[in-house]
C-alpha cells in the first residue's frame, strides 16, 4: 500500500508539532504532547520514525538564503508547521532538510557573509582613500592661497575641517568646490581657537560675537603673515 501524507498547497510535505497527546497510527509509540507528526490520510498521525523523516535536520525559520538553499539542495524536506491559537492558522516553523543539503548551504551562505565582509572593507576603504585625495587637495588649496603658513599646518587644518559627519566648514558645498573664502574660515576658525584667547574668552563668560569681536585683529594678522601680503577681502567673521 502506497502511503500519503498531507501535502501543503505547494505540495511541500509537512510535519505537524501537535499541542496534544498523540499516537503513531502504525507502531503505536505514545508520542506525548508537543509530538512532531505526520498526518497520513489513510492511517492518521504517523511519529517521524514511521514516515522515513527521521534522518532530516530541523532548520527553524529565521535565515531566508539559508533556508532557500538547503531546500532548494534538499532531495527530501519537510515543512514544520504548529497551530496558532491567537490567529487561527497553522504557522510555519522552519524546514526538515537532509544534513549535507544544511551543511552545503550554511557553507555557501558563510561564503556569502565572508565575501559581503570583503566588500564592505573594500568599499570603506576607497571611500577613506577618496577622502583622503579630497583632503590632499583640501590641504594643497590652503598651501596655495597661504603659501607662507607653517609646514604641514594644511594638512592639519584641512583633516579637521573635513571631518566627514561633522557639520565643520570643510563639508560644506561651497568648501567642496574649493570656494577660497570657505577654505579661508576653515583657517580662520584653527587661528581662532590655536593662536588666540578666544576659547578663554568663552570660558570667561563672554558672548560668542563679542569674543570673536576681541581676537579680529590677531586674526588677520595672523592671515596677512600666512598669505605673505595684505588683502583686505579676506572673512574674518
Amino acid at each position: 500500500m502506497v502511503r500519503k501524507s498531507v501535502m501543503t498547497k505547494d505540495n511541500e510535505l509537512t510535519v505537524f508539532i501537535t499541542s496534544r497527546e498523540s499516537t503513531c497510527a502504525e507502531c503505536g509509540e505514545n508520542l506525548g504532547s508537543r509530538a512532531w507528526i505526520t498526518l497520513s490520510r489513510e492511517k492518521g498521525a504517523l511519529c517521524l520514525t514511521c514516515a522515513d523523516l527521521d534522518h532530516l535536520s530541523y532548520l527553524p525559520s529565521g535565515d531566508a538564503a539559508l533556508t532557500r538553499r538547503a531546500k532548494a539542495k534538499s532531495g527530501l524536506y519537510a515543512v514544520v508547521l504548529t497551530w496558532s491559537r491567537s490567529r487561527k492558522r497553522y504557522e510555519r516553523q522552519g524546514l526538515l532538510v537532509e544534513e549535507k543539503a544544511l551543511d552545503e548551504a550554511e557553507a555557501e551562505c558563510l561564503a556569502d557573509a565572508d565575501l559581503r565582509e570583503i566588500r564592505k572593507i573594500r568599499e570603506a576603504e576607497r571611500r577613506k582613500a577618496i577622502d583622503k585625495a579630497y583632503v590632499k587637495e583640501y590641504g594643497t588649496k590652503i598651501r596655495l592661497l597661504y603659501p607662507h603658513i607653517p609646514p604641514d599646518l594644511e594638512t592639519k587644518i584641512a583633516e579637521h575641517a573635513c571631518l566627514k559627519y561633522s557639520g565643520r566648514v570643510g563639508r560644506s558645498d561651497r568648501a567642496k568646490r574649493f570656494d577660497s573664502e570657505a577654505i579661508t574660515l576653515s583657517i580662520i576658525a584653527h587661528i581662532r581657537h590655536t593662536e588666540t584667547d578666544y576659547d578663554e574668552l568663552l570660558m570667561r563668560g563672554f558672548d560668542r560675537r563679542d569674543a570673536r569681536g576681541i581676537v579680529k585683529d590677531r586674526i588677520d594678522e595672523v592671515l596677512e603673515k600666512w598669505r605673505g601680503e595684505p588683502n583686505d577681502s579676506d572673512v574674518t567673521e
